[in-house]
């Protein structure tokens, strides 16, 4: 009977993820970490996730561990946040920690103490074939998580299960309500992962000192002041609602060394491309059983629709070419590609 290790959240996913495997006969046990844990006073949703895991693996009578990792957490996802942004860029602190938290230091563990697998509640699936371990997009592909899991490698894969990946999001609440879970009805996590729901400014103000300066537009007029150059991301358009401006505007640039932010309207040429040139491509497969060219699909963000492309390789480049130009492609953001659903490789766009 192979011994699973599942990474139990708090969360209606997790909780069926677990129901499910020991209705297959694996032998389960609950694994809470901790990754952050928020002064009394913030809203950190911690302590209430450990109390609802808790129940859940009571009601499920399996064993429930806590694994504290707020010392990985801080130097491989919040200190990696604070740096990236310190330099002008938005990082996507989900995929690290799912790369380098998840994946890795719970998963390392899990294995030292002799389980086989773990096991979490990600809508994705995972599928052996050819020698490989396919990263396979959930049914509802809206609401697939692969993108976030785009680092993973293929040792991660195959030591991996996703339980729910070939099950509807509302076939997973009539399980938990059929079943009686005590968290059937709790609201899905939307926030930065393990740390809640936060105001990311005064979250960054922790460890980077506000400094107020100019939002202006290509010319140089002045249009508003900001916080801080460090909060935007390219192509953003919140809080650049200028009243006397007729068309949205987006940041398109960041003067890092001035503390300078440059925007202009969406009409503006400077919001779209149609290629992408890359040196550094992190591969869910061997990269020799990729044959190049390549016809492809790519998400250029989370939530995007799958844009249609090429992918050449020259040298040690590779040229991604999309049939329908992109709007606001953003740097340091993650790129996936897909061939039949399936992930096959990423990298962060510069």
């Amino acid at each position: 009977m192979e011994k699973i290790l599942v990474g139990l959240s708090g969360g209606v996913d997790s909780a069926v993820s677990a129901y499910l495997l020991k209705e297959q006969w694996y032998d389960v046990t609950a694994g809470f970490m901790i990754n952050y844990l928020a002064d009394e006073w913030e809203d950190c949703p911690t302590r209430e996730d450990i109390k609802v895991a808790r129940e859940v693996a009571q009601f499920l009578d399996i064993p429930f561990f806590i694994f504290d990792y707020r010392e990985e957490y801080e130097k491989k996802v919040l200190d990696y946040m604070y740096e990236w942004y310190k330099n002008g860029v938005t990082p996507n602190p989900d995929i690290m920690c799912n790369s380098e938290i998840k994946f890795r230091v719970f998963l390392d563990e899990a294995l030292e103490l002799g389980y086989d697998k773990i096991a979490t509640g990600h809508y994705a699936q995972i599928k052996e074939k050819d020698w490989y371990f396919h990263l396979k997009k959930w049914v509802d592909v809206l609401k697939d998580q692969s993108y976030f899991l785009a680092w993973l490698s293929q040792d991660q894969l195959s030591k991996s299960i996703f339980p729910i990946g070939h099950i509807d999001k509302s076939e997973v609440r009539k399980i938990a309500q059929d079943i009686g879970l005590p968290n059937a009805l709790r609201k899905d996590s939307q926030w930065i992962c393990f740390v809640g729901k936060v105001n990311m400014a005064d979250f960054l103000e922790k460890k980077i000192q506000p400094k107020n300066w100019n939002i202006v537009d290509t010319e140089w007029n002045i249009l508003g002041i900001h916080k801080w150059v460090f909060y935007f991301t390219v192509w953003q358009r919140k809080w650049l609602d200028f009243w006397w401006q007729k068309e949205p505007m987006f940041v398109i640039k960041k003067d890092i060394l001035n503390n300078e932010i440059v925007v202009w309207n969406s009409k503006d040429l400077w919001l779209y491309s149609q290629e992408l040139h890359i040196e550094k491509m992190h591969f869910l497969w061997e990269r020799s059983d990729i044959q190049f060219p390549l016809v492809a699909k790519a998400k250029v963000r989370y939530r995007q629709n799958d844009q249609e492309c090429s992918i050449e390789k020259n040298n040690d480049w590779f040229i991604v070419k999309f049939i329908d130009q992109q709007r606001a492609i953003a740097s340091w953001q993650v790129c996936t590609i897909y061939q039949d659903n399936i992930l096959i490789m990423s990298w962060v766009i510069n």
